[in-house]
């Protein structure tokens, strides 16, 4: 009869007593998306990035002009230039148009490297402060994803701020 008793017991309590320890937990979130689109270190980041590949950037609108114009003086000469030269100027335009798609693509791929770069040193400092308020303010856990998070435990305007004062 204790045992039941004793059963009875712990399970009334064990609910009574996971309530109390949750209250006392302090929860915090962090809008990860929002920190690389509005600290002051991202958005320095992205303007680092965009002078360090406007040059490249340019020379790939300048050839996809090149091309463009050389589509369009096949399409209105073709019929009245020689056959010789219609072909000249199809292979110029193939020439053109593969060297213009690795170009491309080389570009993509080192400008994808250069943000993943930059974004992980803002990430490393964003983490950072973020472990500094978790600290200062007694936080028990800070979580970066969630597929719901409720307003009154968004730490992201303090995390900001932190980010920008640094």
């Amino acid at each position: 009869m204790n045992k039941i008793i004793s059963v009875v017991l712990a399970a009334t309590l064990l609910p009574i007593a996971v309530a109390a320890s949750a209250a006392e937990t302090k929860i915090g979130f962090v809008n990860t998306e929002r920190v690389f689109r509005e600290a002051a270190p991202a958005m320095k980041a992205q303007k680092k990035l965009e002078k360090e590949f406007a040059g490249r950037e340019q020379e790939l609108q300048k050839m996809a002009k090149q091309a463009k114009e050389l589509q369009a003086h096949l399409e209105r000469e073709g019929v009245t230039i020689s056959e010789s030269d219609r072909r000249n100027k199809e292979r110029d335009l193939a020439n053109l148009n593969r060297d213009f798609q690795r170009a491309q693509r080389e570009f993509r791929e080192d400008l994808n490297l250069r943000r993943n770069e930059e974004l992980g040193a803002v990430h490393d400092r964003a983490k950072k402060t973020i472990m500094e308020i978790a600290e200062k303010e007694k936080f028990d856990l800070v979580l970066e994803e969630a597929v719901y998070f409720s307003p009154r435990i968004d730490i992201t305007d303090r995390v900001l701020k932190a980010l920008t004062d640094k």
